[in-house]
């Protein structure tokens, strides 16, 4: 699931940067939200593979540390891109004849850096507290399930939801595996 997860997003990322009819704000967006999703699953699946390998759940203080950071960073920007993401749309559809000159370059690297800024601010200013106290005692089997769905099934569906249904997405990597 780990490896459809990142070459399905790698092929989104791929299509829209070698296809200029493909340079639009949507796929933009899109492909960096496959990059968010690539960045977020390597996060925390590689450790849990070798866990799993190696039959052994130990982590360090700081790789923990480290882990959670990466971890909330991608989970608050994958957020963040999907709500620009509705920004699109939205302007798309209430505004189409003004559409170009409201979602201009500018803006669209102004929102995808404002999405990058906040990850991070939002982490400091008020997840760090959380994270660093103890939580609650769980099932850990349920919180293993629901853990994996969330890192693991969503980013992987992600490539199919957003564009491998998309014919533009399907011709560019037609048009670049064909070369």
């Amino acid at each position: 699931m780990y490896l459809i997860t990142v070459f399905g997003n790698l092929l989104i990322i791929l299509a829209v940067s070698s296809d200029s009819h493909l340079h639009t704000p949507m796929y933009f967006f899109l492909s960096n939200l496959s990059l968010v999703d690539i960045c977020f699953t390597s996060t925390t699946i590689p450790k849990m593979l070798c866990n799993i390998q190696t039959q052994s759940r130990v982590i360090t203080y700081d790789g923990c540390i480290t882990q959670m950071y990466f971890y909330t960073l991608f989970v608050v920007l994958d957020n963040f891109i999907l709500t620009v993401m509705a920004y699109d749309r939205f302007v798309a559809i209430c505004y189409p004849l003004h559409y170009m000159v409201i979602m201009n370059p500018q803006l669209c690297g102004l929102l995808v850096l404002l999405s990058w800024i906040l990850i991070v601010s939002l982490f400091y200013v008020t997840s760090l507290g959380v994270y660093l106290t103890s939580a609650a005692t769980q099932n850990a089997q349920s919180s293993a399930i629901a853990s994996v769905m969330y890192t693991v099934v969503t980013p992987m569906l992600n490539p199919f939801i957003y564009s491998l249904r998309n014919n533009d997405i399907k011709r560019a990597l037609e048009r670049f595996f064909g070369r």
